[in-house]
C-alpha cells in the first residue's frame, strides 16, 4: 500500500529527528545501558507517545498505519527507544483509551499521551507468558481498596515508568481467567523494582522484575469491570503484534542501509564488493524481504483503521517481519565480514536487538498457532 501525504510527512519528520537525535548516540546508549530519556522527550514533542489517541486526550489523533510508520522510523535509529514508544502507544495508552474511565483518561491518559509520564504493561510472570491463565498475582478487596500481591517479570520500561498497568487474579482460585486490570502509580507503597534483566540486546530499554508487596490501591485505580481483565489483556494483541512487526522492519531497514553503504565502499579484487554478484544478490534478497515485511505490516495496520478483523494478518506480519529481521541482520554481518562481528560497526547491535522480536508479544510458534486456527475457522 502507498502512504498518504500526511503519513509521508510524518515519516520524513521522524526520519530527520532520528538521524539527528538518535542515530549518533544509539551505540553509546547500548554500551552504557543508558535509558534514552532525552530522545523520548523529543519524540513526545513530535506526538509520538500517543499517536492514535485523540487530541482531546493529549494524543496526535492519527491512525494505526501512522503508528506503524512511527515505530519503524524510531527502530531504524535505535530498537530500545522504539520499544519504549511501542509499549507506550500500543499497550498503555490504548488500554486506558479503550477501557479507562473519563477521570482516568483526564488524569492519567493525557500525561501519558503527551509523554509527560511513561507507562509499563505488567502481565508476564515467571509461570505465565503467552498463557495468561497462569497468572498468580492476586488482588483482594479490603473495604473500598484492593490489596495486590505478586510479581511480574520481563516488564519493558518497568524501572523508568511512572504508571503501571497491572493484571491480577481477582476470582476464586479454581476459576480461570478471572483477571482484573489496575492502573497504579509506581510510587505507590509496596511497588518494588527487584532487578533489571541483563539482556542480549536492547540494552537501553530497561526490562524489570517487579514485586508487589501488599500494595494497597483504591477501587478508582481499577480499569474496566472486575474479573474482566482477561478481555483487556487480549484486546490489544493485534496492535502490540503490529508494533513488533514495525520494529522488526525498522531494525532490518537500518541493517540493509548499513550493508549497502559498506558494500559501496569496501573494495576487493579491484572493485567495490557490491559489484560482485554474490554480494549484489544478498542485497537484493534483503531489500525484497524488508519491503515484503513492511507491506504485510501496513496491511495489518490498515485493517485496524478500517475496523475490520485482522488478528490473522497481525500475526502474519509479526511472524514474517520478526523472522525476516534475523535473516537480514545476519546477512548484513556477513557482508561486513570480520568488521560485522565488531562493535565498531552497528550491524552486530542490530543483530542482537532484533532477536527478541521473535519472542515478545507472542513467540513465532504462538503466531503460527493463531494463524493456523484462524485458517481452520475459515477466517
Amino acid at each position: 500500500m502507498l502512504l498518504s501525504e500526511q503519513q509521508e510527512f510524518l515519516r520524513d519528520t521522524l526520519r530527520g529527528f532520528v538521524d539527528a537525535q538518535i542515530v549518533p548516540f544509539a551505540a553509546e546508549w547500548d554500551r552504557n545501558r543508558t535509558f534514552p530519556r532525552q530522545a523520548v522527550e523529543g519524540l513526545a514533542a513530535l506526538g509520538a507517545m500517543g499517536v492514535t489517541i485523540p487530541e482531546q486526550y493529549g494524543g496526535a489523533g492519527l491512525d494505526q498505519v501512522s503508528l506503524s510508520v512511527t515505530i519503524e522510523e524510531v527502530a531504524r535509529g535505535d530498537a530500545s527507544t522504539s520499544t519504549v514508544i511501542s509499549v507506550q502507544n500500543s499497550l498503555v495508552c490504548a488500554v486506558l483509551f479503550k477501557f479507562g474511565t473519563e477521570t482516568q483518561k483526564q488524569e492519567l491518559l493525557v500525561p501519558l499521551a503527551r509523554g509527560e509520564k511513561l507507562g509499563c504493561f505488567c502481565l508476564t510472570e515467571p509461570a505465565a507468558g503467552s498463557d495468561a491463565s497462569g497468572i498468580a498475582t492476586r488482588a483482594g478487596r479490603d473495604g473500598g481498596d484492593w490489596v495486590i500481591s505478586g510479581s511480574k517479570i520481563f516488564i519493558s520500561t518497568g524501572k523508568e515508568a511512572d504508571i503501571a498497568l497491572i493484571f491480577a487474579v481477582t476470582g476464586k482460585k479454581e476459576e480461570k481467567n478471572t483477571l482484573t486490570c489496575f492502573v497504579v502509580p509506581t510510587d505507590t507503597p509496596g511497588f518494588h523494582v527487584v532487578r533489571i534483566e541483563k539482556k542480549l540486546g536492547q540494552h537501553a530499554s530497561d526490562t524489570a522484575e517487579l514485586l508487589f508487596d501488599q500494595m494497597r490501591v483504591p477501587d478508582s485505580y481499577r480499569v474496566g469491570e472486575v474479573d474482566r481483565g482477561y478481555k483487556i489483556a487480549l484486546a490489544n494483541l493485534e496492535a502490540g503484534r503490529i508494533g513488533i512487526a514495525s520494529q522488526s522492519v525498522g531494525i532490518a531497514q537500518a541493517a540493509l542501509e548499513a550493508a549497502q553503504q559498506f558494500a559501496a565502499e569496501r573494495k576487493t579484487f579491484g572493485k567495490t564488493i557490491d559489484q560482485h554478484q554474490a554480494i549484489a544478490f544478498m542485497l537484493a534478497e534483503m531489500a525484497t524481504d524488508v519491503t515484503a515485511a513492511r507491506q504485510l505490516t501496513y496491511h495489518a495496520a490498515s485493517l485496524q483503521d478500517a475496523g475490520a478483523s485482522g488478528l490473522k494478518e497481525a500475526c502474519m506480519a509479526k511472524l514474517f517481519a520478526s523472522e525476516m529481521a534475523e535473516r537480514v541482520t545476519s546477512k548484513a554481518i556477513q557482508i561486513h565480514g570480520g568488521y560485522g562481528y565488531s562493535n565498531d560497526y552497528p550491524v552486530e547491535r542490530y543483530y542482537r536487538d532484533q532477536r527478541i522480536c521473535q519472542i515478545y508479544e507472542g513467540t513465532s510458534q504462538v503466531q503460527k498457532m493463531v494463524i493456523s486456527r484462524q485458517l481452520s475457522d475459515g477466517k
